[in-house]
């Protein structure tokens, strides 16, 4: 009888063991997992610095220096991708956000962009500057506006919301932008992306239309 209440007791101490181990673990892993609200407009300031690091602060510029906002968070985020970034956008005429990617394009990290047909050709649109820099572009051969603004970094970060990449949106708009690395929502993300892209495949699609 002694024996059967020892194992008993063994089995509790060892079943709570492991439930305080994964609550450990669990707690350390959303610590270490990105979950950011981004609000826009943001405040107009200068954005040298995330550029170019080393430029003073004082370098000529009529914008607050050193101000960190909601755009320039987001600006970290976009140009803290190593190896990849896929965008897809509906509306991309935010030069300072562009620039961001090309840099990013000139670093070697795989850039895919996916937008809307109509909307990458008005004015002041970003999409020739990158297609003519070599980045490839996907445009919606679909009847319906590809009307998504989301972008996924290496793979495992998520930047999503209401947010157009324009200067208006960025500056004068009411919006949001949710980041995280939640697996959970990330990875939908990923297969959408990957699904919309094989989908918007022009070559593919003119094969469709021929067969």
């Amino acid at each position: 009888m002694w024996t059967v209440k020892v194992v008993s007791l063994g089995v509790v101490a060892l079943s709570l063991s492991l439930e305080l181990l994964f609550w450990l673990f669990s707690r350390r892993r959303s610590e270490r997992i990105t979950n950011k609200v981004l609000f826009f407009p943001s405040e107009v300031a200068c954005v040298e610095h995330i550029f170019s690091p080393t430029l003073p602060h004082s370098h000529v510029c009529s914008l607050p220096h050193g101000v960190d906002t909601s755009f320039s968070r987001l600006l970290r985020y976009i140009l803290s991708a190593c190896s990849s970034l896929d965008l897809c956008l509906f509306s991309f005429s935010n030069m300072d956000l562009s620039r961001a990617v090309l840099l990013l394009h000139s670093r070697g990290v795989t850039i895919r962009v996916l937008t809307d047909k109509v909307y990458s050709a008005i004015s002041g649109s970003q999409i020739g500057v990158l297609r003519k820099a070599g980045i490839c572009v996907r445009c919606d051969v679909s009847a319906v506006h590809m009307h998504h603004k989301f972008a996924v970094v290496d793979g495992r970060t998520l930047i999503t919301g209401s947010l157009n990449w324009t200067l208006t949106a960025v500056q004068s708009n009411m919006e949001n932008i949710i980041i995280t690395e939640e697996p959970d929502l990330v990875q939908p993300f990923v297969k959408e992306f990957c699904r919309l892209w094989g989908l918007n495949d022009s070559a593919q699609y003119l094969s469709s239309l021929t067969d």
